[in-house]
């Protein structure tokens, strides 16, 4: 903390501009070293631009602009100095080597963030969302990420544990002072507390589940027997020419894996082989392969042909599936469907008409998907949600001493009796905020981060 630090905050490579990021006490003193502009940036205002070029001495080294950010209203709270130069491989890297010479160190990854919270701008929890952000694939992830940015989840969590930090405080105070004849909370109106703070901290890791769907995808497998579409389905819903289509049965002989963003739900979609019976060796193999995936899946997407008799593949593979999440897809009902699908679906649910040829019904796909997991209430970015496994773990380390003070009350026993419980909640709420958390977990935290955040 007492180092002045510096690093490339931009990707490497070409680009229109790169951003050489410094921040610590020597941050507006080692710029103007190497800075040639109208004013020394000593003598610049906080949050202002300005022109000029870094020099190497007598030398120039680019043309930038410099923006001088004063303590503490930065991120770090520190002096911070970020030099807009132009993009590519060399001018940033010259620029920074510079900024080394002349007093600075090379950052450490995440070190900026890190700063933040170390100097109270952020907790912990905010700045795990920093990186979710910066990883964000989806939409919904970037939503929940940005939410917990701005403090959403940590004012859940700071309302919980400030609600079990006063229960707390009573038992001390009663415990402590018993000459001071307060007057303590009555057994069922401290009971009703707890159990009020209880389901608060269960209502907040049930979104848990949700969360990590945000994260990760739908576990999703495509199954059908061959030639149904399986492939065009997955190039179709991933907008690329991710599997081989041919009319040669049997194509899909391995597994294709892509993470596929339908808007209101994320898929982690496995697409397999088709699944019939064969004599051929390694089709053999991608069929039980298909049928392992369909068998760990947390929704299927079954796959028909609405031009094709239903037969004893199809059936199998019914067989295999039956009990699971399955979103049956009727392909190629462009040309109509004929009775006999029509009569294996009669009494199905979530039946969608699709043709992959004219790329229509992926939008009754996306809504039913949503639908049958619940996803409206991310999907339209409302309430807090768990997206951290962490936190996750954290709160369910909170419910279960919680859990266990309420027993304790409910087996007779007097309220100073659940203290510890009641402290060991606070200290796992504390975790996720970054309260009572240990200096190995922050810096494993950090250390996900590129270098120069």
């Amino acid at each position: 903390m007492q180092k002045t630090i510096a690093a490339i905050s931009t990707a490497q490579g070409p680009g229109g501009i790169a951003i050489v990021r410094m921040s610590g006490d020597n941050a507006i003193e080692i710029a103007d070293k190497i800075f040639n502009g109208r004013i020394k940036l000593s003598d610049a205002k906080t949050h202002t631009v300005h022109h000029g070029f870094i020099c190497d001495g007598t030398q120039k080294t680019d043309e930038v602009l410099v923006t001088v950010m004063r303590a503490p209203n930065t991120y770090t709270k520190e002096d911070v100095v970020e030099i807009n130069c132009h993009g590519g491989s060399v001018s940033a890297r010259k620029i920074l080597s510079l900024l080394i010479k002349n007093g600075a160190s090379y950052a450490d990854r995440g070190e900026f963030t890190k700063r933040a919270f170390l100097n109270g701008r952020i907790d912990l929890c905010e700045a795990e969302a920093v990186i979710d952000v910066i990883n964000s694939k989806t939409g919904r992830l970037h939503t929940a990420a940005v939410n917990q940015l701005g403090g959403s989840l940590s004012e859940k969590i700071n309302e919980i544990r400030d609600g079990l930090l006063s229960l707390s405080a009573n038992l001390d105070v009663i415990s402590d002072f018993p000459e001071e004849g307060l007057e303590p909370l009555s057994d069922e109106e401290y009971y009703n507390l707890l159990v009020r703070l209880r389901d608060k901290t269960k209502k907040l890791y049930d979104t848990a589940d949700k969360g990590r769907i945000i994260r990760n995808g739908i576990k999703t497998v495509i199954v059908g027997k061959p030639n149904v579409g399986k492939s065009s389905l997955l190039n179709l819903l991933s907008g690329s020419e991710r599997a081989i289509v041919t009319d040669v049965e049997g194509t899909t002989r391995d597994i294709i894996e892509e993470q596929i963003d339908l808007g209101s739900v994320t898929l982690a979609v496995s697409d397999t082989a088709g699944i019939r019976t064969t004599d051929d060796k390694v089709e053999k193999i991608g069929v039980e392969m298909s049928k392992k995936r369909a068998s760990e899946a947390e929704l299927v997407i079954f796959m028909l042909d609405a031009m094709r008799e239903i037969d004893e593949n199809d059936t199998e593979i019914f067989e295999l599936i039956n009990g699971k999440k399955t979103v049956f897809l009727v392909n190629k009902s462009e040309n109509g469907i004929n009775d006999s699908v029509k009569n294996f679906c009669a009494d199905k649910e979530n039946v969608i008409e699709f043709s992959v040829k004219n790329e229509t019904g992926v939008d009754a796909l996306n809504e039913k998907i949503a639908q049958m997991f619940d996803m409206g209430e991310i999907s339209d970015g409302g309430g807090e949600t768990i997206i951290n496994e962490r936190h996750k773990e954290a709160l369910a380390g909170a419910l279960e001493s919680i859990n266990s003070a309420l027993k304790t009350l409910e087996d007779g026993m007097p309220s100073d009796m659940t203290f510890v419980d009641i402290e060991n909640a606070v200290s796992k709420l504390g975790a996720v905020t970054g309260m009572s958390v240990g200096e190995e977990i922050v810096d494993r935290i950090f250390h996900s981060f590129c270098v120069g955040k």
